[in-house]
């Protein structure tokens, strides 16, 4: 009788152990602040460090030489080259610089540190001028002295002397800024300032960029190189739709409003061409009507950083060559003024079908008005190609370049040898299509020559005499290397390798280049694959997509060598497999990839997307692909909220950071380029209506999280709360971060958002909790 009573005890501890026991297995598992320490560790701030003799970024002078910065172990060092002798040494005495420096301002500076990244050498190479916390120092290399040039310059004001809003005339003489609506000139030398124009008023100025999502100070114009003459226009923004945004703070909120047109708006910016002769001065209008705010390369006037596309002078000054973009980017007319009197000569024209673009970063259009001829761009045979017309019948003469493969920047006409000097991608078989290349070719179209034959993207900087070149060829997997070239692609000297071994040592291995087929089965793909550093083929790891869906870009983006792209290697380092994959619908390949959705932009790649993860869970057992994630910025955030509501089958978490949810609530140029004008059918229906998320919001399933900065001037924030207000009608459970006074970059909330983001797929996609509030911490900024 004892024994069974302790038997039936012994059955009812274990009855009751084991569900406890169950729920212990079954409970999700914790990652700690040192696996996120782990994965902080492939952050770029961490990664950067760790490379050497990288990143070389050639300033040519005058006579064909150039210095450059490079990093190094011990800080960095400057170095310059002299491109016909071949030769290259240190730009100057480090450690006899950097102790004149420190005498002449009382603060002690390293030789490896020195603290500037520019400077101007003289020609003798006895002295060198450069700027420190906005004053401008000039050193004699030969007394070892320094002095300061001037007395500190106010706030706002540039190391040199002038306002940073400043435009400099070729000649250095003068410099040209905006004042109350109208342009103005100031003498460098003596300060004396011009007023140019006088009939500039608010949303009628002159030289002003501010439409969208740009809206800044700087002048938008030209200078004639003879420094006599600038092109600019007169922007008319009356009765243009406004943008509002209200800053978070305690207290009566302070509005910002702005210029902001959108699709289907009947008003929109536009401007009026002028030439204005500096000394008089006299405003010479061009005899045209006005322009549409647009460009043939990007969705602004102002393209690479700055520069105003479309526009060019003749060499001494007496035309204006540029071209007209229609509304909707599909009509393209190159156009000649003269800059005398202002009479227009139309000279190219070309119509297609969805819509133009003269390149990839560069407009490749040129007029050459010694032969009265025009290089002209155009991917009329499906793929980005040159062309030679003549001006004066506006008839082509022949095809330069010929198939397969992209024209993406034209670098440099000879005129006097009748040769063009070109990248290209997808010309060289059997390599990534996304790799750059340089060529040269005759004006007629023959003797085509490959002068970078390694298989690697190529960054190409010419010597200004056109004589010389430096190249830099990397891979995403394979560190650069730095070359200087002659204009016939003959190698004079190796000058750096890029040098990874602290990285390697560190434990870092490089993302893994893939091929996947689209859609469509048949077209390639390309991208990139990060596993974690610890990948066990044993395991299974959830997959998550970083998206950017173009249609101007990628996901993969540059294909040179970085350390660290963004956090997709510190996210895998978590346990996840992740990837990016240019689909169809980006650019730098044919002219039918390119336009794979153009008109239906809520397609966004996704099919591509999906079709390539399941191929690759197909080829490597170790990805779940029942598990995938997927997240974007911008144009991927709004990829990502598309993805979710699509296809909610299929992925099952989502991020989606500052998304255009719907482009009839982003700036006009984005969406009526890609889209099309907005046209309403009898039944009130428009042909954007397909393209908005919050329409498809209510297929939700899996866990999304919706991001935007308050203060978000690119992509307003209601693109998201559009979004919101869907997803709460349709009753669905969703997670928002709204990011208080931030822009579209996030600024100093980045880190923030960054780890948000790794707790989300951890938490919903890898099925762990996340540590408590970690806090990534990138190393403070070496002092002096």
């Amino acid at each position: 009788m004892k024994s069974r009573n302790i038997l039936n005890l012994t059955v009812l501890i274990l009855l009751i152990a084991f569900p406890v026991m169950t729920q212990q297995t079954d409970a999700p598992r914790t990652l700690t602040a040192s696996d996120y320490a782990r994965a902080e560790k492939w952050m770029p701030y961490n990664t950067n460090p760790l490379v050497f003799r990288s990143g070389v970024r050639p300033t040519w002078q005058a006579d064909d030489r150039f210095w450059y910065r490079i990093p190094t172990a011990e800080g960095s060092e400057f170095l310059l080259v002299d491109a016909a002798k071949g030769t290259r040494a240190p730009a100057f005495d480090h450690a006899k610089l950097a102790v004149a420096l420190s005498a002449a301002t009382g603060t002690t500076y390293d030789a490896h540190r020195l603290p500037f990244t520019d400077f101007e050498l003289s020609a003798d190479g006895q002295t060198i001028s450069f700027s420190i916390q906005r004053r401008r120092w000039k050193c004699d290399l030969v007394a070892d002295k320094c002095s300061a040039e001037g007395t500190p310059p106010a706030s706002g004001q540039r190391g040199r002397g002038g306002p940073a809003n400043d435009i400099l005339s070729p000649d250095k003489k003068r410099a040209a800024f905006i004042r109350d609506f109208n342009l103005w000139v100031r003498d460098v030398a003596t300060g004396k300032e011009t007023q140019l124009t006088t009939d500039g008023v608010k949303d009628f100025g002159y030289a002003t960029d501010n439409a969208g999502w740009i809206h800044s100070d700087r002048p938008v114009l030209l200078w004639s190189p003879d420094s006599k003459r600038i092109a600019t226009f007169q922007q008319d923004q009356r009765g243009v739709g406004e943008m509002y945004l209200v800053e978070t703070k305690v207290g009566h909120p302070t509005l910002q409003a702005w210029k902001y047109p959108l699709p289907g708006d009947e008003v929109v910016t536009m401007i009026q061409r002028v030439i204005i002769e500096v000394d008089g001065p006299r405003v010479i209008r061009l005899k045209l009507p006005p322009d549409q705010h647009r460009s043939t390369l990007c969705d602004d006037l102002q393209c690479r950083g700055g520069e105003w596309a479309d526009v060019e002078w003749t060499p001494d000054g007496t035309q204006l060559a540029f071209v007209s973009t229609s509304r909707d980017h599909k009509h393209e007319q190159l156009r000649i003024a003269d800059a005398a009197n202002g009479t227009i000569r139309d000279v190219v024209e070309e119509t297609a079908a969805t819509q133009y673009e003269s390149g990839q970063g560069r407009f490749n259009w040129r007029y050459l008005p010694a032969t009265n001829e025009v290089i002209w761009y155009s991917e009329r045979d499906n793929w980005g190609q040159l062309y030679l017309y003549d001006a004066a019948t506006g008839k082509a003469t022949n095809q330069i370049t010929t198939g397969e493969g992209t024209v993406t920047q034209l670098l440099k006409v000879d005129e006097k040898n009748r040769r063009l000097y070109f990248l290209a991608d997808g010309r060289e078989k059997g390599r990534d299509p996304y790799f750059a290349h340089f060529y040269r070719v005759g004006f007629d179209g023959k003797n085509l020559a490959l002068l970078t034959p390694e298989d690697a993207n190529h960054e190409i900087s010419l010597s200004p005499s056109g004589g010389f070149f430096f190249d830099s060829y990397s891979k995403p997997d394979v560190p650069p290397v730095a070359v200087l070239r002659d204009a016939d692609g003959k190698l004079i000297n190796t000058l750096e390798k890029g040098d990874i071994s602290r990285l390697v040592a560190a434990g870092w291995k490089p993302p893994v280049p893939i091929v996947v087929k689209a859609r469509d089965g048949v077209t390639d793909l390309y991208g990139l694959m990060f596993k974690p550093t610890n990948l066990d083929q044993k395991k299974k790891y959830p997959i998550v997509n970083h998206i950017y869906p173009g249609p101007q870009g990628g996901s993969v983006g540059s294909r040179s060598f970085s350390a660290a792209r963004g956090d997709t290697q510190a996210l895998s380092e978590l346990g996840f497999i992740v990837v990016e994959i240019d689909g169809m619908g980006n650019p730098m390949r044919s002219k039918k990839f390119h336009d794979a959705y153009y008109g239906n932009m809520g397609d966004n790649t996704l099919l591509d997307q999906i079709a390539a993860m399941k191929q690759l869970a197909e080829k490597y057992p170790w990805i779940d692909i029942d598990r995938a994630g997927i997240y974007g910025h911008s144009g991927g955030g709004y990829a990502t909220a598309d993805a979710m509501f699509r296809y909610p089958d299929f992925f099952k978490v989502g991020i989606s950071e500052s998304g255009n949810h719907d482009n009839r609530e982003y700036e006009d140029d984005w969406g009526e380029r890609y889209q099309g004008l907005l046209v309403r059918d009898s039944g009130g229906k428009t042909n954007y209506d397909d393209q908005a998320n919050q329409n498809v919001a209510k297929n939700l399933k899996g866990h999304l999280l919706l991001a935007h900065g308050t203060l978000d001037d690119n992509v307003p924030p209601y693109n998201t709360l559009l979004v919101v207000d869907a997803l709460i009608k349709a009753n669905k459970n969703f997670d928002l971060l709204m990011l208080p006074n931030q822009r579209h970059g996030y600024g100093n909330a980045g880190n923030y958002m960054t780890r948000r983001r790794w707790d989300y797929f951890v938490r919903y996609l890898l099925g762990a909790e996340p540590p408590m509030n970690y806090e990534l911490r990138p190393p403070a900024a070496p002092g002096p």
